[in-house]
């Protein structure tokens, strides 16, 4: 029997109410509301006409939620074959020519995100929400994202957001970021590292 596909709407902004479809749960996991909601309340006017990397994007309803929220351009990292094929018929829904999909492995691609962002000088928000480490094949996911944030050059981080496991300590510092704060819901707990301001 067919499984029936999984949605949840876009919550506010200018695609507000638009129904987006979930990649299956065996190979992608949906934000909680409660953290979405947490989350776009804590930058809800620094995100406008601002630029968005959702890493690990599964359905992408993080950036497109942001995208609804006046950010001016998402760029989406997913490398499972459903959800990519997902992911683009959700951008479909809204506005495709603010988003861009890199596909494939998200710790190779990071450097192509890296030089996009660079060529055109723009600072972006860093949404990462890896696949959590129970997860088989997935146990060294957090040592890779630990790397992945330490090789991020800061002018071109706003700041970063990290969806994880409760149980997961973030260090105090990972290269140029350092911890603002983190807040915990249930088994997941979000977490926000930033670059010092230059002085």
């Amino acid at each position: 029997m067919k499984s029936k596909n999984i949605t949840k709407k876009i919550v506010s902004g200018k695609y507000k109410g638009k129904i987006l479809t979930l990649p299956s749960k065996t190979t992608t996991r949906s934000s909680k509301n409660i953290v979405l909601e947490s989350f776009f309340n804590t930058i809800q006017f620094e995100i406008i006409d601002a630029s968005f990397v959702e890493v690990f994007s599964g359905s992408g309803s993080i950036g497109l939620e942001a995208l609804s929220r006046g950010a001016k351009e998402i760029l989406f990292m997913e490398k499972d074959r459903d959800a990519l094929k997902i992911l683009k018929e959700n951008i479909s829904f809204t506005d495709p020519s603010s988003c861009q999909v890199f596909s494939g492995d998200s710790f190779s691609n990071i450097k192509a995100v890296i030089s996009y962002l660079k060529k055109n000088k723009e600072e972006a928000y860093f949404y990462i929400d890896p696949p959590f480490s129970i997860r088989e094949g997935m146990e060294d996911i957090y040592e890779s994202m630990i790397a992945l944030i330490g090789s991020l050059p800061k002018e071109i981080v706003k700041l970063i957001i990290i969806e994880h496991m409760s149980g997961l300590e973030i260090p105090d510092a990972i290269g140029e970021f350092k911890l603002l704060k983190s807040k915990k819901f249930g088994n997941t707990t979000l977490t926000y590292l930033k670059a010092d301001e230059v002085e």
